[in-house]
């Protein structure tokens, strides 16, 4: 099998050649650390954390970066509103965003760099566009000359004159040209600033990436990605002064998912429809919240209501219950081989096999999780035998958890509440209080799992447990 990503670049599914054999250099842009991350901002974050994983996966090497934005206008206001600085306006959000991950099963990236520690590197990468004449200061600001670089536009596929179709360009007789954009910020009064060849002052806010970028990637990423809406103007500013000063492609796969719109309606702070993660971990299990952002392509736009979020909370629910019921059959099962051991083998490399061919064609996540769902009923069936061997079970386990190590679905429904091994422990007390005739305690330990959501049922195979 072979990936195949659509790049943004050039419209089309391309076939993945890292730039170095079985390395992958990846960079995907951060937060902006003023405030809490929303599901706009959840979806490239879920859905990169999944690129990464099935790379690694499939044997790659990832140098995963995602950068955080810690000094900008918005960061400026919100210290003002909290009468606080700027570092700790960012130090607050950047450990919020961190929980926020932790909580959605998102695995960390390799490294997060800070705007505030690469100022040289921004400084020593604007002096090089000026001294190149891509750049020019103006009024202690330093501006990109667009029109010098002639493929400006390229990235999202506008020519000069249809970039300012819809969008508001302020007049600033600073400017040589209307599209020119900042790459240093002269510092106003009370401003947090830095010291530069052209005064007091801060980075702007596409320089920061190509610059972290650069340091720690080189000056040609495999992949850069983030969500549609970077794509103009952010990206667009990218390409322009990273190429400008390299001379070489700034990256070999564009990547950009699509928005999230809410109840139908576009997400805006103008209709005050924004969810943010903290409120929707509240409503929702992690493990729903990431099917529901799998559960279509990252390209299209995804819907978010109450339906949506409900039907992907039963659709993990089922998945952690077939796995909790294959390691429930487990504990008691015989040694002795399956006599069909190698059709069951074979029917769960298939299926396996189907998951890789999804996930190559651009990573098609609702596809690969239609593979999962093929797995568990095939699960599902073998558990209505009258005998299942150790043998069978493990098969299904371990073909459960290669799937979901990439999606990571299961592994948060079963960490949610008490560990597993906790509730195994407390059944085992209650069933010896119960011989005990401690009636007390053994009713204490009932109520404490009901109260966790743990469900307890007799069976044939004896008392086993689910959660609800």
């Amino acid at each position: 099998m072979t990936l195949h990503i659509y790049n943004t670049m050039s419209r089309e599914k391309e076939t993945f050649v890292p730039l170095e054999p079985g390395k992958v250099k990846m960079y995907v842009c951060g937060p902006t650390v003023y405030d809490y991350i929303h599901i706009g901002n959840a979806r490239p974050v879920i859905f990169f954390d999944v690129v990464r994983r099935y790379l690694e996966s499939t044997g790659y090497d990832v140098n995963y970066i995602v950068n955080f934005t810690d000094v900008d206008d918005k960061l400026i206001r919100k210290a003002e509103q909290l009468d606080t600085t700027v570092p700790e306006v960012a130090e607050r959000f950047i450990a919020a965003f961190n929980e926020n991950i932790e909580g959605l099963g998102v695995h960390k990236a390799t490294l997060n760099p800070r705007v505030t520690d690469h100022i040289p590197e921004i400084i020593s990468f604007i002096e090089a566009l000026v001294e190149k004449d891509y750049a020019y200061a103006s009024g202690g600001d330093v501006y990109f000359r667009t029109n010098k670089f002639e493929d400006y536009g390229k990235l999202s596929h506008q020519n000069m004159d249809e970039l300012q179709l819809g969008i508001r360009i302020e007049v600033d007789e600073r400017k040589e040209n209307g599209q020119d954009f900042v790459l240093w910020k002269a510092a106003k009064p009370g401003e947090i600033y830095w010291e530069s060849p052209w005064g007091a002052g801060r980075p702007g806010w596409h320089i920061e990436c190509s610059a972290m970028a650069r340091k720690y990637l080189g000056d040609t990423l495999d992949i850069h990605g983030g969500g549609h809406d970077l794509q103009f103007p952010h990206h667009e500013c990218e390409v322009a002064q990273s190429e400008s000063l390299s001379g070489k492609p700034l990256a070999r796969y564009w990547m950009h998912n699509g928005y999230i719109h809410i109840n139908n309606e576009k997400m805006s702070k103008s209709l005050g429809n924004g969810i943010t993660v903290n409120e929707l971990l509240k409503r929702a299990k992690p493990s729903a919240i990431r099917y529901f952002m799998l559960s279509s392509h990252y390209r299209s736009p995804l819907n978010f209501n109450d339906d949506t979020i409900a039907q992907a909370e039963s659709s993990v629910v089922r998945m952690a219950n077939c796995l909790g019921n294959l390691k429930h059959r487990l504990s008691a099962a015989g040694v002795a081989a399956d006599e069909d051991f190698n059709a069951i083998q074979e029917r769960i490399t298939e299926i396996k096999s189907q998951f890789g061919a999804k996930m190559d064609d651009d990573f098609n996540t609702p596809d690969a999780i239609t593979a999962l769902f093929e797995l568990v009923s095939e699960a599902n069936q073998y558990l209505q035998r009258p005998i299942v061997t150790k043998q069978g079970l493990q098969q299904f386990i371990d073909g459960l958890e290669a799937i979901d190590a990439v999606l990571g679905l299961l592994p948060v429904v079963q960490e949610a509440g008490l560990p597993d091994a906790d509730i195994d422990a407390l059944i085992v007390e209650r069933v010896e209080a119960r011989k005990a005739k401690n009636w007390a305690r053994a009713d204490e330990i009932r109520d404490l799992l009901a109260e966790q959501g743990i469900v307890l049922e007799d069976t044939p195979q004896g008392l086993r447990w689910k959660r609800k």
